[in-house]
């Protein structure tokens, strides 16, 4: 007995990425609400996986441009950058030396966490939007869509915040007990 074929958008690797990418931006738009540890050890937590989950996405092509509706507004962006700022306080910027401007110049650039994540969250949060209308046309343009500014953009964006992050949490940590000793 032949099993039916699964819809590629219903696959478990894709279903697994829809569930960390839906847990991610919900815990971003509750940020105000977190404490600074707790947020920066959940998002040494999330952005691993998130970044795992992208690179488990099969690459699919699409052979019909579906437009593809923005749900993040300016507003939103705005909120969820903000909030991070405030818990990251004066650790919110951070030298980026995988910025496309840095093959122009001699020095790192500098950049924020909180408008790293907004930027992962802007994009994920318009993916899951489209994925949630549960029509299978959008939700193969969206999954497209994904992987490639994953694979171009928000990928890169994950790693390079991480390490701030990681530096945060456990550099100034070390940092800490060796001033007590």
């Amino acid at each position: 007995m032949k099993e039916k074929e699964v819809s590629p958008a219903y696959q478990h690797d894709v279903l697994e990425f829809v569930t960390v990418a839906v847990q991610f931006c919900a815990y971003l738009e509750s940020a105000e609400q977190k404490q600074r540890q707790e947020f920066i050890d959940t998002m040494l937590r999330l952005l691993p996986l998130l970044y795992l989950k992208g690179t488990l996405l099969p690459g699919y092509g699409t052979d019909e441009e579906t437009e593809l509706q923005d749900f993040v507004t300016e507003e939103n962006y705005d909120i969820v950058r903000g909030n991070v700022a405030m818990l990251m306080g004066s650790d919110d910027d951070f030298l980026d030396v995988f910025m496309e401007d840095m093959k122009y110049s001699d020095t790192p650039i500098l950049t924020t966490v909180s408008e790293n994540l907004a930027d992962i969250y802007q994009d994920l949060k318009n993916f899951a939007m489209n994925y949630r209308q549960e029509v299978e046309t959008v939700m193969m343009e969206a999954l497209a869509v994904v992987k490639e500014n994953f694979e171009h953009y928000w990928g890169q964006r994950c790693v390079n915040v991480m390490r701030a992050l990681h530096d945060v949490r456990y550099g100034k940590l070390q940092d800490d007990e060796e001033s007590q000793a």
